[in-house]
């Protein structure tokens, strides 16, 4: 399979523009600021700009920044909203979540209160791991990213309701989803991996909306089961 090979965060990000799938000016500017290469191993540090998952350790990878980008364009996370990231991992896609429900466009929101990011990590490695590249930033320090080492394969009820949940390892199946469409705000959606589709869901009232997208691959969501 071939991929882009890219040798700056500008370069990758222009890439993404160019090709369509990076279009939302707040999810541009995010993943200007909050730059892949501190959420990668030193050993991948040369290929983190590349359109491809890489390796982070315990059988876990930071996913390919096109499918980041697509899921982050599908989910749609705005300023001041509650947000659970579950499969954390390195942390790069929980401070991408808290740089966007931090910061706002918009005159209006200037006074709003930020939003927060439940990240939640079940490998202990992974999690410190994704403290320690966060450290990098501010979001820890500022209330705005809280990390859990826990099994998030049920959501997080503790902090539920959620106005987006995303899931960055892939579920076995449909059944899996209720327990977090269940933790959803009115109005709010999840995106998440089931087998080699993205899915989307909305919770609208009564009702759930769906919509799939095929043709992706993800390492499964591990469980303490």
């Amino acid at each position: 399979m071939f991929y882009e090979i890219h040798n700056s965060n500008k370069e990758l990000v222009d890439y993404l523009i160019k090709k369509g799938v990076l279009k939302t000016p707040q999810i541009i500017e995010a993943f200007l600021k909050i730059d892949r290469i501190d959420f990668v191993p030193i050993e991948f540090k040369n290929e983190a700009y590349n359109n491809y998952p890489l390796e982070i350790g315990e059988g876990q990878t930071i996913s390919q920044p096109e499918t980041v980008d697509f899921m982050l364009e599908l989910l749609q996370t705005k300023f001041g909203e509650k947000v659970l990231d579950v499969g954390s991992g390195s942390g790069w896609t929980s401070n991408l979540l808290a740089y966007l429900v931090s910061n706002s466009s918009e005159k209006f929101d200037k006074n709003k209160k930020s939003g927060q990011v439940f990240g939640v990590e079940i490998k202990e490695k992974l999690y410190l791991f994704g403290i320690e590249n966060s450290k990098k930033y501010d979001f820890i320090s500022k209330g705005i990213i809280k990390f859990f080492c826990k099994d998030g394969s049920s959501g997080f009820k503790e902090y539920a309701p959620f106005n987006k949940i995303l899931i960055s390892a892939s579920l076995q199946n449909e059944n899996q989803v209720a327990s977090f469409i269940d933790q959803l705000a009115d109005n709010g959606s999840l995106v998440c991996p089931i087998g080699n589709s993205i899915y989307f869901f909305e919770k609208r009232k009564n009702e759930i909306f769906k919509k799939e997208f095929e043709g992706f691959i993800f390492v499964p969501l591990v469980n303490n089961l």
